[in-house]
């Protein structure tokens, strides 16, 4: 038996699409795979060699559950050298990924009946994570007309007595979108208005392309630090993915130790050696980054190009993150190679099983006429999954 907590979540779909793509690989099959979000670059050589010497060097015992010092002032100087932010090292948590630094956030905040406000599309596990910690998502659809921007009209109509935070996601995963500076800054002064907590995921903050650059709603409330939680981490900036380093950062001393203390009781520190690599990580000069972020942004125009050659597909323009989020609405209703296409669950099992190309249906992201690419891969499986998909939808009838 489990818990009635566990049976309202559902399973991550990302997760679960890449496992089913990787048995279909291992048994043959020809797939193009644009699930997955991550890099596809290997971790820079000087973080590598950083995590090898901890281990040569013993770094391989448990060291304070939230986090060594040493990464916690690195963490600290790269908040102040890069997103101008001042942070104590005291006021950062470092955690096993982003992932988790959200989940011990929700489990730390969250009574039961707390509302939570999530923007849509959003990350698959946003309402997951807040439904274990017996809250309740309130999902607020973004306008895709306006590139995925807010309505705040709708926003303040949302908002209850219920409601405790707010998650903002910029870039975005899904959409890549990148939130303008008056959308941040309205969406601060609504925090400060109603007494509310942000939450601010900025894990993509590093890729964001038509020359713009990234801004920390942070910058917005350096008066009312205590109402916000920035967190960020080293998997998609360093194609760190599977060294399991995220962290938060907030002059809310009680959420801070209130997470500390839960991670203390599960699973304590992460590990000891990626925290020293995580520390060269934050260090690595931005040319590095750059080198993977120009590499994205050639592939982003391209993907963007192809996709709206195809007929009845319409996408935004991304601006940030490495994912493409086209619409299918036209194909809604229609068959194909006798299969009727009723939402995203079935184009995408159709685009697998007929077109041997692997996405991820948009109803995980809260928007059942979308699906999504991931554009973390080469240039030659984007033209072959692409050519793959056009001949698919040219047969819908």
């Amino acid at each position: 038996m489990i818990s009635e907590r566990l049976k309202k979540v559902e399973p991550a779909p990302t997760l679960a699409i890449d496992a089913k793509t990787k048995q279909m690989i291992k048994e043959g099959v020809d797939i193009v795979g644009f699930g997955v979000g991550e890099p596809d670059f290997n971790t820079p050589e000087n973080i590598k060699e950083a995590g090898i010497q901890a281990i040569r060097a013993n770094r391989t015992r448990y060291t304070a559950a939230a986090g060594i010092p040493e990464l916690k002032t690195a963490v600290a100087d790269k908040l102040k050298r890069e997103n101008g932010l001042d942070y104590k090292p005291s006021e950062i948590v470092v955690s096993c990924g982003a992932k988790h630094t959200l989940f011990n956030i929700f489990m730390a905040l969250l009574n039961p009946g707390d509302e939570v406000i999530i923007f849509s599309p959003y990350w698959v596990s946003y309402p997951e994570q807040v439904r274990i910690a017996d809250g309740v998502p309130v999902f607020i659809p973004l306008d895709e007309s306006r590139n995925f921007e807010i309505d705040f009209d709708r926003l303040e109509r949302s908002i209850t007595g219920k409601t405790r935070a707010m998650i903002v996601n910029s870039p975005s995963n899904p959409t890549g979108a990148v939130l303008s500076e008056d959308s941040l800054m309205k969406l601060a002064e609504t925090a400060l208005k109603h007494s509310l907590l942000i939450i601010s995921d900025e894990i993509y903050e590093k890729f964001i392309y038509n020359g713009k650059r990234h801004i920390s709603i942070a910058a917005f409330m350096k008066e009312a630090g205590d109402q916000l939680i920035v967190v960020n981490g080293v998997s998609k900036t360093y194609a760190m993915t599977g060294w399991r380093i995220g962290y938060l950062a907030s002059h809310n001393r009680e959420i801070v130790s209130a997470v500390d203390n839960l991670q203390s009781h599960s699973t304590s520190n992460p590990a000891s050696m990626a925290q020293w690599a995580a520390i060269e990580a934050v260090q690595t000069p931005d040319s590095v980054v750059q080198a993977m972020a120009s590499e994205f942004d050639r592939r982003r125009r391209h993907i963007l190009k192809r996709l709206r050659g195809i007929p009845g597909l319409t996408c935004v323009e991304p601006e940030g993150a490495f994912y493409v989020f086209p619409n299918f609405s036209a194909f809604i209703g229609k068959t194909i190679r006798g299969r009727r296409v009723s939402g995203s669950l079935d184009l995408a099992d159709i685009l697998l099983n007929e077109a041997k190309v692997a996405v991820v249906p948009g109803i995980a992201f809260g928007s059942d006429s979308h699906f999504r690419l991931s554009y973390a891969t080469s240039m030659e499986n984007i033209d072959k999954g692409l050519d793959r998909i056009a001949d698919t939808l040219k047969q819908a009838r």
